[in-house]
């Protein structure tokens, strides 16, 4: 006989659900570690900006106060309401409606401008040793590559998660390459000095701590796929536990060792690795690593795309957006029309220089980020005796940690935003009360009532 608080929870998954696939560990694991990793690669000018000393601490510790409190509260969350669409529907359930629309619309619509970003990145790799790549050439590439991993996404989650596991081995071969090779040849200390001489103390501090933050952001955004996972409860914090020191070892450990023979890291920018590997293992190595810098970012543009995809479709399941965005394909088991939407959108965007501009969605997965944290915190007060296979440790001690911490850094970082973030950023927070207004009024959409989660 199920619990009551578990009949309450299956009126919480999309109406579709029996007929997404589903997956278990190892290529789930795949799947997110390229969407909060990626590999070594684009943050190569953390040591520049912040000095070599500086750029180890914050990768080493930034996690401890902003990925780890945000797993916590995902991991409480997920074992009360394992859904597909993950964070959205937990906030809609801890906040409403209004709330949890703007968490999903949110999160969709910054992310148009951030996945763009990955066909023109690994344009950018090519054209590195074909020059010619520029223009409408570097577009048409980019929309290319942005529709061919549209299209592994719409074939299906496993062909995603498998793709994504060879992608993983494929990248990781060249890094471990240099790992060996640098280590016999190390001169250098890697973390002196610790800030760049005469830099100013607070703007090497910001600098630093943003692109920390940015490498270990997303952590709640696994629970998208929720309803596509084996054994979800389980396998979710699985997947967190191993995520995180995969994502420090990679981000430390082989530009420190880099940095450790060559000592140059004042002319660290962004890329610089394939540059190190050349000066350290020659022509091979540095071909091996251009390489796989292209697969991670084709490894980031697949798994964004899978997350990000299955919250609009959940979204049109609950009556927010039009029914047709949330169909679910009958043979692939995927959101095909939500996939084909947003790639019309990313490559509209892939023409247009978006880089600055995902300094901008950085806002967006700010607010996505806090209604996330403050979800847990508002479920404990909503359905304090709801069955929590997983929750965070340390009591109130351990809840306090997991919201201070992460809305302090969201505080410096929004405080440090340029001024051409101020100036665009609140207009994109504003689409989403627009939107719902849009959509419930004009539209006449109205979501469908949202099941209690308190248990009787």
């Amino acid at each position: 006989m199920p619990k009551a608080s578990d009949e309450k929870i299956s009126a919480l998954l999309p109406a579709g659900g029996s007929r997404l696939r589903q997956i278990g560990f190892l290529p789930l694991l795949a799947i997110f570690y390229g969407y909060t990793c990626g590999g070594p690669f684009g943050y190569e000018g953390i040591f520049h900006d912040s000095g070599p000393g500086m750029a180890i601490v914050f990768l080493a510790f930034v996690p401890f106060f902003w990925s780890i409190p945000i797993s916590f509260a995902s991991a409480e969350l997920n074992s009360i309401l394992p859904v597909q669409g993950g964070f959205y529907r937990w906030t809609r359930a801890a906040f409403g409606d209004f709330w949890g629309f703007q968490c999903g619309w949110w999160n969709w619509s910054g992310t148009f401008l951030l996945n763009s970003l990955y066909g023109v990145l690994v344009m950018d790799y090519l054209s590195l040793y074909i020059p010619s790549i520029a223009g409408y050439t570097k577009w048409a590439g980019a929309c290319a590559i942005l529709i061919l991993v549209a299209a592994l996404n719409a074939r299906g989650i496993q062909i995603a998660g498998w793709f994504s596991v060879a992608l993983l081995v494929a990248m990781m071969i060249p890094v471990a390459w240099l790992c060996a090779v640098s280590l016999f040849h190390l001169k250098f200390n890697p973390a002196v000095p610790f800030v760049p001489p005469g830099a100013p103390f607070g703007l090497v501090f910001g600098r630093g701590l943003a692109l920390a933050m940015w490498n270990y952001s997303g952590y709640e955004q696994l629970s998208s796929s929720t309803g596509e996972m084996k054994d979800p409860q389980k396998t979710f914090v699985r997947i967190l536990v191993w995520n995180t020191p995969m994502n420090v070892v990679t981000f430390v450990l082989p530009l420190t060792l880099a940095l450790a023979v060559l000592g140059n890291w004042s002319e660290w920018k962004t890329d610089y690795i394939v540059t190190a590997s050349r000066l350290i293992g020659g022509p091979a190595l540095a071909a091996a690593m251009l390489i796989a810098a292209i697969i991670g970012s084709l490894s980031l543009s697949l798994s964004t795309v899978l997350y990000t995809t299955r919250v609009p479709a959940t979204m049109a399941e609950d009556g927010y957006l039009p029914a047709w965005l949330g169909k679910i394909h009958p043979r692939f088991g995927t959101p095909v029309r939500a996939i084909v939407v947003s790639t019309i959108v990313y490559c509209v965007l892939a023409r247009f220089d978006v880089e600055d501009m995902v300094n901008v969605y950085i806002w967006t997965r700010i607010a996505t980020t806090l209604l996330t944290l403050f979800a847990a915190w508002q479920m404990r007060r909503k359905d304090p005796n709801a069955s929590r296979a997983f929750r965070i440790p340390a009591g109130k001690w351990g809840m306090a940690y997991t919201l201070i911490f992460p809305t302090v850094l969201c505080a410096l970082k929004v405080a440090q935003s340029e001024g051409y973030v101020w100036k665009w950023a609140p207009w994109l927070l504003a689409t989403g009360p627009a939107a719902y207004l849009i959509l419930r009024y004009a539209f006449k959409l109205k979501p469908t009532p949202l099941a209690a989660t308190t248990n009787p």
